[in-house]
């Protein structure tokens, strides 16, 4: 951590830190290949100026390392890499599991009984409040999720009040768009899964608008061929929202 310490200390304009510290942070994030070099770069000072902003804590004893919090970092900040941190801005936290973890509910029914459960989940996003996010370090426990993208998703979508799968839009952007393509590719994806169709898109797209908006914001990033091939509107929507064109990037 001498380095990280030594960092936060001083604001350079270019990353101090070895390639080969970047390396185990970087690891299986295969979709940030996309990123140009000069893009590259500036996500990786953009995400020690995250790492500056915000603070970690590892629950149930999890010690986060400096790979975990780098690699965190830069899946954060991606989404963000032509919005500014300033979208984060407003709270500090973010909590890491060793693994998934269970969120207590409840729920009042048509008479009046307040039924409470808890609800396993890989993260989540708290209006106003901490990030939490699951750590595995086979990511193929994943099972294809990008649970930090998603989660920060949740987070810009928040900036407009509670998560509804809108965001707040840029002026040259129109909320009637938005709406026509999200609106109908929603309900296409949950004709689809009411009708038993396995989906190349991660069911939990069809939860609700809020869900939909996080997992499509991950395939944007992760495989977005898979995007245009299946709602091409969403990923211009999405492409004019974070100001970024990863297909257009992977094709180059």
């Amino acid at each position: 951590m001498n380095w990280l310490k030594r960092w936060l200390s001083s604001e350079p304009e270019t990353t101090p830190i070895p390639e080969v510290d970047w390396t185990p942070a970087e690891a299986g994030l295969d979709f940030l290949d996309r990123l140009d070099p000069a893009a590259r770069e500036r996500l990786r000072v953009m995400a020690l100026t995250f790492l500056q902003r915000k603070e970690f804590a590892g629950a149930h004893g999890l010690e986060v390392s400096t790979a975990m919090r780098l690699s965190i970092a830069l899946q954060a900040c991606l989404p963000v890499l032509e919005l500014g941190l300033d979208a984060y801005a407003g709270w500090i936290g973010i909590v890491v599991y060793p693994g998934d973890f269970v969120i207590p509910r409840s729920e009042t029914d048509d008479i009046g009984v307040v039924h409470e459960y808890g609800e396993p989940a890989l993260g989540a996003a708290m209006e106003g409040g901490p990030v939490l996010i699951s750590w595995f370090e086979d990511r193929d426990d994943y099972e294809g999720a990008n649970v930090v993208i998603h989660e920060f998703a949740h987070k810009l979508d928040m900036l407009s009040g509670e998560a509804d799968g809108c965001p707040p839009l840029h002026g040259d952007m129109s909320i009637e768009e938005w709406d026509a393509a999200f609106g109908e590719a929603y309900e296409d994806f949950c004709d689809r899964l009411d009708a038993g169709e396995e989906t190349d898109i991660d069911p939990y797209a069809g939860e609700a608008p809020a869900e939909f908006f996080a997992v499509l914001s991950e395939v944007f990033f992760v495989d977005p061929e898979l995007l245009i091939d299946e709602y091409p509107a969403v990923y211009e929507q999405l492409r004019r929202f974070y100001r970024q064109d990863p297909a257009l990037r992977a094709r180059a």
